[in-house]
């Protein structure tokens, strides 16, 4: 977004094209009949598939949970954070996107930072107090906890940070493509007719979250149901696609899924 098209970009692309890339742009692959992955997997050697963030990815101050906790306890460990090479959230809006443990390590190094403010986002629903019916011993127990990063959170800002049932849609950056907030929907969890659960944004439930710096710390939930996918009959049963199923009925060993063709970040 930010670097210049013709002087950076097109002639990056022109290299590449004398290189043998051919670049197809406005096509829906699965959709389309002249596209169609029979047709690929025939005129090409491998397959790759591989997903697009959300828009505002690209801004200064979003960045992934590892990029943000390695550089830091990097730095503690060779300088205790003299050398200043660590992403630093002090004084600053933080909005952790992810509810695992991760998100949580993210959470409370942000509050030994000093940040202003820490709010975490989850996609998923507020687990239950107790099992669920089917959630039986001897499964692990799916139920609501407190972690430690949650606990720092409320401690220091009187609440817990957490907000579930929430999908980012776009980061929103100002003039100098500094991120300064997200635009965010809350979604609602239902059941689909396979009786698997799919979430529904909730109509008119949009808002805006200020942040000065945002850390992606989402889990993988698999790809969504898209023609391509669906057309061939490679979604499982949980979470979308079964990579190892998917080689073994298909026969691609050729093939790859990206792993983070399953995010929306």
């Amino acid at each position: 977004m930010k670097t210049d098209k013709v002087d950076v970009v097109q002639r990056r692309v022109n290299l590449m094209e004398k290189e043998g890339v051919n670049f197809v742009v406005y096509v829906n692959v699965g959709k389309d009949p002249f596209y169609s992955l029979d047709r690929l997997r025939q005129e090409n050697d491998a397959i790759v598939l591989a997903d697009l963030p959300v828009p505002g990815r690209e801004l200064t101050g979003v960045h992934f949970d590892m990029e943000f906790l390695h550089a830091n306890t990097k730095s503690l460990l060779d300088s205790n954070h003299q050398d200043g090479k660590y992403i630093s959230a002090k004084g600053k809006k933080v909005v952790v996107i992810g509810g695992g443990d991760t998100g949580t390590d993210c959470i409370g190094t942000s509050i030994r930072h000093s940040c202003s403010s820490i709010v975490n986002l989850e996609l998923l629903p507020e687990p239950p107090r107790t099992r669920a019916p089917g959630n039986p011993w001897p499964q692990w127990p799916r139920i609501f906890r407190i972690d430690y990063g949650h606990q720092e959170a409320a401690a220091k800002f009187g609440k817990d940070p957490k907000s579930y049932e929430v999908l980012t849609k776009r980061f929103v950056g100002d003039e100098n493509g500094v991120v300064k907030g997200l635009e965010v929907v809350h979604v609602h969890w239902e059941k689909d007719a396979r009786g698997k659960f799919q979430f529904k944004e909730v109509e008119g439930s949009e808002e805006m979250i200020e942040a000065d710096l945002v850390l992606l710390a989402m889990g993988l939930f698999g790809p969504e149901s898209v023609s391509i996918l669906n057309y061939y009959h490679i979604m499982d049963d949980i979470s979308g696609v079964n990579y190892f199923e998917t080689r073994k009925a298909t026969g691609w060993l050729e093939d790859l899924l990206s792993n983070f063709c399953t995010l929306k970040y």
